[in-house]
């Protein structure tokens, strides 16, 4: 869908009926009939005082147009006068606009005392004298006539005011919205979109299909102007004869909006149209398109139509008040279906029949893949975003529960034909499809990242009324604990579980995993995949982020079944790091950094087989066990205690070593143990591990040992700090002494967290996809459980201190959440 109805609404305001002549009122006596904007001013320094004081108009100080429309008007800071007075902008010319300023008002309200280079001469026009200043090179001109003062940019202007004096009409339209105008605003705006878009030509793109004149005649709207609150509001109408968009919704009722009650909370914007019969709006639909006949009745039973949009993704919804025969034409148009989270994702063959029946409120747009959800139809272009809904909807994380819609919706009324809602990316993108880039940028840069923007058309007997708000996003919303950011689905399904790693250039995090065919993916934080690299086998165990040049530009290290690698931020092998071993069967890697330092120790284990690198890729050749007396079971820790390095492995024949750094005995096990699958830890400045029947080993750095028998299955957890020893068995998970009974399922194991001075401990019912999270007292995080397949990885991917768990959602899948 192009940003039509999105940009419309945006620039809109609009009004307008039947265009018989009338007598105008005296000030409308000196406007322009071609005049495309007039602004009624009812307290000239109340309105100076509002545009001064707003923060949305200060931010947009740097736009290059309000700079130029600054300029064109700065002058007028000179006038004074506490009478009615009017602002209008008209076209002259192909590429160029002018403003005439009229007040009734006839004392000297043009005050120059204060003008140190002005030149001011006169001259004589069918016998009326016009004033006509240079200030600063800048020309204006002036005069007072029939007890009013005027001041124009353009002596044409001024002249025809004259020429023309008493034969000027002024439409129906314009007088009768002047008559409704508020007197007690500071002021007031009327549209004539008949005449704006050469106002408009400079910041849209050449091919735009976007002009204001499309959508009605003319508008009118009343300035409520705060510091943090810019908020028009009024009324709109559109002639009965003419092809205006808005027309579109002539004779129906508007109702309340469904579409934000689906749309995930990390939506950039929401567009919902409704009617509360569709039939109406099909014959008005024929209408606006000149077509033959009305479309058969398949959508008879739609009463919405909604536009979800994030992150340059757009998914459209049908709700209606009954489905059977859309759900019937989409049964005949399905090409497949799957399943997700218990809802159906269908495929479609006739990925055009949205356009076709919805046109032009939806035009393109593919709608290949569908889902029903209560009686909704989400249609989307890929299935990501469909997941994301079904998610967010199963959550209650949606965007009625932002604090962006929230803000908007105090001051909009209840029910809308239209009604558009979004922050400022959902603006900016919108805005990428018809406005030229450096109007973009200049929005991008302006800094409204804390502004929630609002439009509105509400049907009523022939008119519509309208409201446009810009403000200050309120923290107001009732946001869910946790909600999902974002998914991002492959062609192939996953072989290692996500995590997060660093990207130095933003300091933000970033995912990287693998799938089944071996292609190692990067994933933006906004879920956008960054690179894909093949390599020769399945990465062993978590992948490291080293330094090893000590620039603070870090590479990703690791194992796979046959080779060590280090890649750099790009994906590309960082020689000579590409190392192979025949044979295969590594174990993943282990990174010892001793003295923190970034002197980095890379340690490959192979069987027996013990291969320690440094920084430039050699062998460490003062290390000297080499060669295991048994298989390694798995990667070695370092671990220090007080001043001094330990280096663990476990073998497979139940030895425990703890080597100093050169590889010497440092202590002594004598026990053989049967190493459960977990690894060893440091608790309590003791290293800790499990065997295969739940008995806690406890050994001290001096190789006193102590044993508890925590009566564990074989395949229980263990994770531990300092301080906090966890561990997982069958359904119970105990933190600290604590115990939690959770429901029956297959649990991974458990893992600690610590982040923001706080402790989190993860863990996934992998049966039945459960993510359950923690703190340090046993207490969960209110939200969780979640929906997940795989042992989480947690952290602040946005540095704004709120937490994002990644996991596994379906088998070629991804989901991160956000703990709000």
């Amino acid at each position: 869908m192009k940003s039509i109805p999105i940009i419309g609404l945006i620039l809109l305001l609009t009004i307008g009926c039947s265009q018989k002549q009338n007598t105008t009122v005296p000030l409308l006596d000196f406007i322009p009939e071609n005049a495309a904007i007039v602004i009624k001013i009812n307290n000239l320094d109340g309105f100076k005082s509002d545009l001064n004081n707003n923060e949305f108009l200060t931010l947009s100080e740097s736009f290059e147009t309000y700079k130029t429309i600054s300029n064109e008007i700065k002058h007028l800071d000179l006038v004074k006068t506490q009478s009615e007075s009017l602002l209008a902008f008209s076209a002259l010319g192909a590429d160029n606009f002018e403003f005439t300023f009229v007040t009734a008002d006839s004392t000297n309200t043009f005050v120059l005392d204060s003008v140190q280079n002005l030149k001011r001469e006169s001259f004589s026009f069918e016998g009326q004298e016009i004033d006509k200043y240079e200030i600063d090179g800048d020309i204006l001109y002036g005069m007072t006539f029939k007890g009013n003062n005027t001041i124009s940019s353009s002596r044409v202007i001024l002249e025809n005011i004259l020429k023309y004096s008493g034969t000027t009409k002024v439409t129906s339209s314009l007088n009768k919205l002047y008559e409704v105008s508020s007197t007690t605003k500071n002021a007031s705006i009327f549209f004539n979109l008949e005449n704006s878009d050469p106002l408009f030509k400079h910041l849209t793109i050449g091919d735009t299909d976007l002009k204001l004149s499309n959508y009605a005649d003319w508008a009118l709207v009343d300035i409520n102007a705060e510091q943090n609150l810019l908020h028009f509001n009024g009324i709109t109408v559109t002639a009965d004869s003419t092809q205006k968009f808005l027309n579109l919704f002539k004779d129906t009722h508007p109702l309340a909006d469904r579409t934000s009650t689906f749309a995930p909370r990390s939506s950039d914007a929401v567009l919902s149209f409704t009617f509360d019969e569709y039939g109406i709006f099909a014959k008005n639909q024929q209408r606006y398109l000149k077509l033959d006949t009305p479309k058969d009745s398949l959508l008879n039973t739609v009463e919405e139509i909604g536009i979800i949009l994030k992150n340059n993704e757009k998914a459209v919804l049908l709700n209606t008040y009954g489905s059977e025969r859309l759900s019937d034409y989409l049964s005949n148009i399905k090409s497949s279906e799957a399943e997700y989270q218990g809802t159906q994702l269908i495929k479609l063959d006739s990925p055009d029949f949205l356009v076709s029946y919805l046109n032009p409120i939806v035009n393109d747009f593919d709608a290949n893949y569908c889902t029903i959800i209560e009686n909704a139809f989400v249609f989307g272009e890929n299935k990501a975003i469909l997941q994301d809904i079904i998610q967010s909807y199963k959550t209650g994380s949606t965007f009625e529960k932002t604090d962006v819609y929230a803000s908007a919706k105090d001051a909009l009324a209840n029910e809308s034909s239209i009604l558009f809602i979004s922050n400022s990316k959902g603006i900016q993108d919108a805005l990428k499809n018809d406005f030229t880039k450096d109007f973009v940028n200049d929005f991008k840069n302006a800094g409204f990242d804390k502004n929630t923007f609002a439009a509105q058309i509400v049907a009523d007997k022939g008119f519509f009324h309208t409201n446009f708000t810009v403000q200050q996003t309120a923290r107001k919303s009732k946001i869910a604990n946790v909600s999902p950011l974002f998914s991002f689905a492959f062609d192939t399904d996953l072989a290692t579980n996500p995590q997060f790693v660093t990207n130095h250039r933003t300091n933000k995090k970033e995912i990287v995993v693998q799938d089944q065919e071996n292609n190692l993916y990067l994933i933006s934080s906004s879920g956008k995949l960054l690179w894909k690299k093949q390599l020769d086998g399945q990465i062993q165990g978590k992948i490291h982020q080293v330094d090893i040049y000590k620039n603070r530009r870090l590479q990703l290290a690791f194992t796979t079944n046959n080779q060590f690698l280090i890649l750099d931020r790009n994906g590309k092998e960082v020689e000579p790091f590409t190392k192979k071993f025949e044979g295969g069967n590594l174990n993943e890697l282990a990174v010892f950094d001793y003295e923190k330092r970034k002197d980095y120790r890379f340690v490959v284990t192979q069987g027996d087989k013990v291969f320690m690198y440094n920084n430039q890729g050699k062998i460490v050749k003062g290390f000297k066990y080499t060669k295991a007396e048994s298989a390694i079971v798995r990667a070695p820790k370092h671990i220090r205690i007080g001043n001094k390095d330990y280096l663990a492995f476990m073998l497979d024949n139940g030895s425990l070593k703890i080597l100093n750094r050169v590889g010497n005995i440092r202590t002594k096990v004598e026990t053989k143990i049967d190493f459960s699958r977990n690894d060893l830890q440091l608790y309590k400045n003791k290293f800790v591990l499990t065997d295969k029947k739940g008995v806690l080993y406890q050994i001290a750095s001096n190789g006193k040992m102590n044993t508890t028998n925590l009566r564990l299955n074989e395949d229980h957890g263990i994770d531990a700090t300092s301080n906090t020893f966890v561990y997982m068995n069958d359904n119970v998970l105990s933190i600290k002494g604590k115990k939690v009974e959770l429901d029956f399922g297959v649990y991974s194991k458990p893992e600690i967290f610590y982040i923001y001075d706080k402790i989190y401990v993860g863990v996934t019912d992998i049966q039945n996809q459960k993510i359950y999270l923690y703190d340090s007292q046993a207490k969960p995080i209110t939200g969780f459980p979640v929906y997940g397949s795989s042992p989480v990885d947690l952290t602040d991917m946005e540095n704004d201190r709120k937490l994002e768990v990644v996991a596994q959602d379906q088998k070629n899948s991804i989901i991160v959440y956000q703990l709000n």
